[in-house]
């Protein structure tokens, strides 16, 4: 069915393009514009005009057990013209927990209303844009928030069903009321029913949940920042990322109404997520990946190369599912942390997004899916492109740590290594830590470096680092970390705005009424200049050594081997830079430590990193020929400590 449906969305662009916009051609148009098919929609309508209104979809579910299903609201915004012409618009849907209790966006814009109950204020600027240019736009509180009923789960069944019921009812397949409790249905004839889903962080991950399930007339997502499996995003191969759970973010978001009926949905979120870090049933559920075979939707991924909050894995296995399963898609990756690409490349972030919808759900010919897959940002606001991504010729290369000179400081390269090296846990330190003193002897880590590099080194897609450990304690926790040693500009990526500042000016896309603003405030890069740049990172419960699933105490003295996933990046370790494999214990603010204090032993000869890296080790081999020399006594700076606290997906950076 997901290939016969993409080849159908393939072949029926131009056709689609002409039956979309026959009537509008022939009303706005010359008769000499109207030789060709339009590229791109146009702001026609009034959005002062606009129809404002409220239906409540049952989603088939009583998740709050009051013995009825329960409705989810969905506030409208669309341009009247259409439906006085016949013609029926496509959708483009944000489903969220955080229109009334936390805000949307950098400037944290709540959903208001008027006095008979319809959206006025509608965060973010998607209806100021896109409702001129012929779409609805449509703003879904998922179940538990805001004015809708059920219990919110945090990712699970009742979350993704909030929005896919939505999805069925615009296609004529579910119910709709005009009120909350009432009985008179809502009819949704104004739509042809093609649904794009976009938002950020929860919302995103939403987006991710609804394509997984395959529902039809879901025609793309453009997730950003979102998770692609609940457990990663509490957890690293049992390590817990985290002091808190599930509970505690579905308390936070919920409404106090339904924080009061829904104690029992409450206990089972407690039950299910325990902080053991072994995978239930309950994060099987929440596992969006598993199912990326049903996802029939295109796909358009936005990640921060930097987000410590729903961290780079989560777009990593997400993208290499959707790769493995042939679904369209398109990927920005920045030097930002949790930023939304309307506060870190504003315009051409509209423009791309613009052209991607009118593709996708108005079925223009503009050529958005003839161009690079990837952007990237090299450097603070400085893109490159990959036709695809990872880049053709990139290959797994097993690079290997070896003893050096001094005790902790080794070698990175080709070869395999012998010996031992031995670090302590030490909480109280970080990634920060380790990497300013890579080039000097210290108990709490052990780094392995390139020579400098004669030539670049691109590392591109995710990486994995096994390392065989030998413990003193029973409980261990493990660090890998991939290191760019050398002086460069990048985000701040540490600071307040995770890359970015927030200015004064505002500029403004798409008309405003009264009480609904398309204004928003500038902002800029916020930069730093390192000495290092910490690219990929990953953890794991040595604990977990035998099982994804379930972790066990160990046997001190015992040796075992274990393999971290690192984040997807794509980084560029220059000329005259040297790359950096460090492995330590507890990386402070980004995982909690264990209840032991282990010293721990790497056994060289069975410790490697398999990295992606563009032209494979012949490149990496070219590029480590020269000459050895650097100070080990520098200090090198790198950014602030990663204090990394939120336990919301969303509340750092911009929600």
């Amino acid at each position: 069915m997901r290939t016969s449906a993409r080849y159908k969305r393939l072949i029926t662009w131009r056709s689609l393009a002409t039956a979309a916009t026959a009537a509008l051609m022939a009303t706005l148009l010359t008769p000499a514009a109207a030789q060709s098919a339009p590229r791109e929609s146009a702001p026609v309508y009034s959005y002062d005009n606009a129809i404002r209104e409220s239906v409540w979809v049952d989603t088939g579910l009583d998740g709050d057990s009051d013995g009825k299903t329960d409705r989810v609201a969905v506030d409208i915004v669309r341009p009247r013209e259409p439906a006085q012409q016949g013609r029926r618009i496509p959708v483009i849907m944000d489903a969220s927990p955080y229109y009334s209790c936390c805000g949307r966006g950098n400037e944290s814009q709540r959903k208001t209303y008027d006095a008979n109950g319809d959206v006025v204020q509608m965060p973010l600027y998607y209806d100021n844009y896109f409702v001129p240019r012929g779409y609805a736009f449509v703003g879904v509180d998922l179940a538990g928030t805001n004015r809708s009923d059920g219990c919110v789960d945090v990712g699970g069944r009742s979350d993704v069903q909030s929005a896919k019921a939505v999805v069925d009812w615009l296609n004529g397949r579910g119910r709709g009321y005009t009120s909350r409790t009432g009985t008179t249905k809502a009819k949704a004839g104004w739509t042809n029913g093609k649904t794009g889903m976009i938002g950020k962080s929860y919302d995103g991950t939403v987006a991710n949940g609804v394509a997984a399930t395959g529902v039809e007339g879901l025609e793309t997502i453009v997730p950003i920042a979102a998770i692609s499996s609940w457990y990663d995003y509490y957890f690293a191969k049992g390590a817990p990322l985290y002091d808190s759970g599930p509970d505690w973010l579905s308390d936070y978001v919920e409404s106090p109404d339904a924080r009061a009926r829904c104690a029992a949905v409450q206990q089972e979120i407690v039950d299910g997520a325990p902080r053991t870090g072994d995978r239930t049933r309950f994060w099987s559920e929440r596992d969006y990946v598993k199912d990326v075979r049903k996802v029939d939707a295109s796909v358009f991924v936005i990640h921060g190369m930097q987000d410590l909050n729903v961290r780079p894995k989560h777009f990593g296995q997400w993208w290499d599912g959707l790769a493995k399963a042939g679904v369209d898609r398109k990927i920005w990756l920045s030097q930002t942390g949790h930023v939304d690409p309307f506060d870190f490349r504003r315009a051409d972030w509209a423009d791309t997004l613009h052209r991607w919808f009118d593709h996708e759900l108005l079925g223009y010919d503009n050529g958005v899916d003839d161009e690079p897959m990837a952007d990237i940002e090299r450097a603070p606001d400085q893109w490159v492109t990959s036709n695809v991504w990872p880049p053709r010729g990139t290959d797994t290369v097993k690079l290997r740590p070896a003893k050096g000179a001094q005790a902790g400081v080794g070698t990175l390269g080709l070869r395999t290594g012998k010996g031992t090296e031995t670090f302590t846990d030490d909480p109280q330190q970080d990634e920060t830590d380790w990497a300013a003193q890579v080039d000097r002897s210290t108990s709490a880590k052990a780094g392995f470096i390139t020579k400098p590099l004669t030539r670049d080194v691109r590392l591109s897609g995710s990486s994995e680092v096994t390392v065989t450990a030998t413990p003193t304690t029973s409980t261990a926790h493990l660090s890998a970390v991939l290191v760019d040693l050398g002086p460069d500009t990048i985000r701040d990526y540490s600071a307040a705005g995770e890359g970015i500042t927030t200015l004064t000016d505002r500029t403004c896309w798409g008309p405003s009424t009264t009480g609904d603003s398309s204004c928003y405030k500038e902002t800029r890069a916020k930069t730093a200049d390192v000495d290092h740049t910490v690219f990929s990172r990953g953890w794991a419960d040595l604990g977990n050594h035998a099982s994804d699933t379930k972790g066990v105490p160990l046997t001190p003295g015992k040796r075992y081997t274990i393999t971290l996933d690192l984040h997807a990046s794509d980084h560029v370790v220059p000329k005259g830079h040297r790359l950096a494999l460090i492995v330590a214990g507890t990386d402070e603010g980004l995982i909690d430590p264990p209840s032991s204090t282990p010293t721990l032993t790497l056994d060289l000869s069975r410790t490697t990193a398999r990295v992606p890296l563009v032209g494979g080790a012949a490149a990496f081999a070219r590029a480590t020929a020269g000459s050895s020399h650097v100070n080990p006594d520098a200090t090198l700076d790198g950014v602030g400590e990663p204090h990394t606290t939120h336990r919301v997906p969303g509340l750092g950076g911009t929600l």
